[in-house]
């Protein structure tokens, strides 16, 4: 354990100094973000290892004295800004993609994490309830400072998206708040009020103050003159200003009813129809790395020399616990019922790492803590200080190293990273084309104009904006960069076909179909290189297999139930230049290698025993749902 030197609190450096090194410290923190984004891992993992390397635990360039009594008010205003940031585009109809499993995580899931972790803390390290109640309601916060830049490097699907986002703001607030009233009971130099009040008045009156602030920042935006020729530079100043008088207005209430505040008034006025959102949300975006990048890094400066290892093997198994053990329990528990896959039910486990608020009211607890003991000369006190920030460190060390450093890398072995495909039109033959790319774990999003019909589309489980397909800008807003296939598929020729050349022009597109109502416009379609699907010809396809085929039309209309007809590109090392009659019984039982292409998909044919599998060629499988996933992973491995 660290000697109690009573040092917490002391003197700020000298202000010739300060200026440079605070400079110096979002020089590195930029340079650590360029870093991360080359490497494609979260920043968080460099902004604490610099502060590890700079502050009390390696150089002592920065320490608990650099800042001084001004440490927790600069703390205080960069949450502010984080929280306000990360609230803004979380947009109500994105929650919508997985509302009951989104609402579990917060309530079940959260109340899960709080008590598994504290009942860990108190017999892992020997910790007194009220303090282990205190970790465990810390860890429960995720937050979008470490959860955005993992969805950046891995786009899941949105629902995924969705639900980890709702997680990361929704917890941030809830565990500060009942953070700091588990701490009003250990602190002795506070008196404590009972935990339910206590708890509901700091998140009444920060909703209350983020609903104000929201408010006011609508109609000065949306009513008051903001002078023409500089209206998107003074929107950006008036939202910053609004998300700080938020927090610190709410914070004169209420301890920590500020971050309830600046998370209400983001969500709000991030749903709200103002001018200059992209601008806002742009400046915001800027603001916040470099304010994120310093106070990751004064934080990780702020540990004792020690706190990691005093923890021990103790606190090793308090994160063993917390990620291995309560993690995969809460998540399966709050999305049971829900429409994920157990891949994406796999990856929303590994990825909890912890960020900012655990990181930034641990360290004022601590400071708090050895404040009180050194006034009570209560040498047990400040040892539980440094235990209570060494656990807290130590968890979000390790789950932003190994959650968020390996984050893609899980997502790749468990195959859910899909790439989106885009259906424009969400009429009948959209919905249903939908319904069977859902089925197989597709990413799938349609575009509709008609906002009743985006509603009847969201109701059945899909996602869906409102615009018109045949913007470019709204194709982009739909994904369309990072879409693999682009389907046409409203009841308007013309719109079908503008939609498939702008895909094809201004995309990056592997695939890109038109359905064609009219037979005639046929033609006019392939000679402009588009491929078509004709309505006619398709339901005269769909009656003649009825008539000449039926077991097999049946079969094909239940795919993805019972049986599943899959192509894929063969990249498997293991197979390339071995017959077919050797892959086979590398195959599933009920998976066969139904068809082969080479090079051309419309040349393909029915392989022989001893047609050699070269590289690149497209694979059809045919078989069972299971066994043709399974096959399908492994040719492509």
């Amino acid at each position: 354990m660290v000697p109690f030197d009573g040092t917490y609190g002391g003197t700020s450096v000298a202000g010739d100094l300060l200026i440079p090194l605070v400079a110096g410290i979002i020089g590195l923190g930029v340079l650590a973000q360029v870093l991360a984004a080359r490497l494609q891992v979260p920043s968080i993992i460099f902004f604490l290892f610099v502060g590890v390397v700079i502050g009390r635990p390696g150089l002592g360039i920065v320490t608990s004295e650099t800042f001084g009594e001004a440490l927790p008010a600069i703390v205080g205003l960069a949450v502010a800004i984080i929280v306000f940031e990360g609230a803004f585009p979380l947009e109500i109809d994105r929650i919508r993609e997985a509302p009951s499993a989104a609402v579990r995580l917060v309530t079940v899931g959260a109340l899960i994490a709080l008590v598994g972790t504290a009942v860990a803390v108190r017999f892992l390290e020997g910790l007194p309830w009220e303090l282990s109640f205190v970790v465990g309601a810390l860890l429960v916060a995720t937050g979008p400072t470490v959860i955005t830049p993992i969805l950046d490097v891995v786009p899941v699907r949105d629902r995924v998206a969705a639900v980890l986002e709702t997680e990361g703001i929704v917890n941030d607030v809830t565990a500060a708040i009942t953070a700091v009233v588990f701490f009003e009971a250990v602190n002795p130099t506070v008196a404590a009020g009972g935990l339910v009040q206590g708890f509901a008045i700091r998140l009444g009156e920060g909703l209350l103050v983020g609903l104000v602030v929201a408010a006011v920042l609508y109609y000065l935006l949306r009513y008051v003159d903001l002078s023409p020729g500089a209206a998107p530079r003074n929107a950006r100043l008036l939202v910053l200003a609004g998300a700080l008088a938020a927090y610190a207005g709410a914070n004169a209430l209420a301890s920590e009813a500020g971050v309830a505040a600046v998370a209400v008034a983001g969500v709000v006025l991030g749903n709200l129809d103002i001018p200059y959102k992209e601008d806002i949300t742009d400046f915001k975006g800027d603001i916040t790395l470099l304010v994120l990048s310093f106070v990751f890094i004064a934080l990780a400066a702020q540990l004792p020399p020690d706190a990691l290892f005093d923890v021990g093997l103790a606190g090793i198994g308090v994160v063993v616990v917390v990620a291995v053990v309560l993690r995969p329990l809460l998540v399966f528990v709050s999305t049971v019922g829900e429409r994920f896959t157990f891949g994406e039910r796999l990856f929303i486990s590994a990825v909890g790492p912890r960020g900012i608020i655990p990181a930034s009211v641990a360290t004022l607890f601590a400071v708090e803590l050895r404040a009180a003991a050194l006034e009570l000369n209560d040498q047990v006190l400040a040892q539980q200080a440094d235990l209570l920030l060494g656990t807290v460190f130590l968890v979000i060390f390790v789950t932003a190293i190994v959650e968020g450093g390996l984050a893609r890398h899980i997502a790749q072995y468990l195959n859910i990273i899909p790439m989106r495909v885009i259906i424009v039109g969400g009429g009948q033959v959209g919905r249903a084309l939908a319904e069977r790319l859902e089925d197989r774990g597709e990413n799938v999003v349609i575009v509709e104009r008609d906002e009743s019909v985006v509603e009847q589309v969201r109701n059945a489980g899909y996602s869906a904006v409102i615009g018109d397909g045949t913007d470019t800008d709204m194709l982009r807003e739909a994904g369309a960069n990072n879409a693999k296939t682009v389907v046409a598929a409203t009841s308007d020729d013309d719109a079908n076909l503008l939609v498939a050349q702008l895909a094809s022009a201004n995309f990056d597109v592997e695939n890109v179909i038109a359905r064609v109502n009219n037979t005639s416009n046929v033609d006019a379609f392939e000679d402009l290189g588009v491929r078509t699907i004709s309505a006619a010809m398709a339901t005269a396809w769909a009656i003649d297999n009825q008539i000449e085929r039926p077991a097999i039309a049946h079969w094909m209309t239940d795919i993805g139930r019972t049986g599943d007809v899959q192509e894929v590109e063969v990249t498997n090392e293991e197979i390339i230049g071995k017959p077919v009659r050797d892959v086979g019984p590398m195959l599933p039982d009920t998976c066969l290698i139904a068809l082969l292409s080479r090079g051309d998909h419309e040349s393909a044919e029915v392989p022989g025993a001893d047609t050699v599998i070269e590289r690149g060629d497209h694979v059809t499988l045919l078989g069972s749902t299971d066994a043709v996933r399974e096959g399908m992973a492994f040719l492509r491995k």
